[in-house]
Order: C-alpha cells, then structure tokens, then sequence
C-alpha cells in the first residue's frame, strides 16, 4: 500500500522528491501518512479534496483483499 500511495503522489507533484509516505499498522488498520512539499499540498488534495478522496479510494479498493482498514493521512 506505501507504494501505491507513494507512486501517486509522484505523479501529481512538481518535487517528487520531497514525497515521503510512512506506514503504522495495528491489529486493525493500516495508516499511510503522506508528507509532500508545501508547494504541493493543494495538488495532492485537490479541489474540495476530490483527488485526496479519489486516492483513498484507490487505497481502499487495493486493500480489499486484506481484513485491514487503510488510512491515509495527508500531513503538512
């Protein structure tokens, strides 16, 4: 799942080095913090946080096959 969050959040921001995702996982969940640029956060987020959903979704849908609930946190 970092991966996948990570490899996303490449593509959509200007400094892709900048992209650090961090995975914590407990016996319920899974949670992904993505870190980006400052620059960048409107990018990753999107208007009214339509591309931050759509990424969550996509993170759900891979999930599906493990009993695990995935987060993903956007930090600043």
């Amino acid at each position: 799942m970092k991966e996948l969050v990570e490899v996303i959040a490449k593509a959509l921001v200007d400094h892709p080095e900048e992209v650090v995702v961090t995975e914590s996982e407990n016996e319920k969940s899974i949670v992904l913090e993505l870190r980006v640029a400052q620059p960048d956060m409107g990018k990753v987020i999107g208007k009214q946080g339509r591309i931050a959903k759509a990424i969550r979704s996509v993170v759900k849908a891979a999930a599906a096959k493990s009993d695990k609930k995935v987060i993903v946190d956007i930090m600043q």
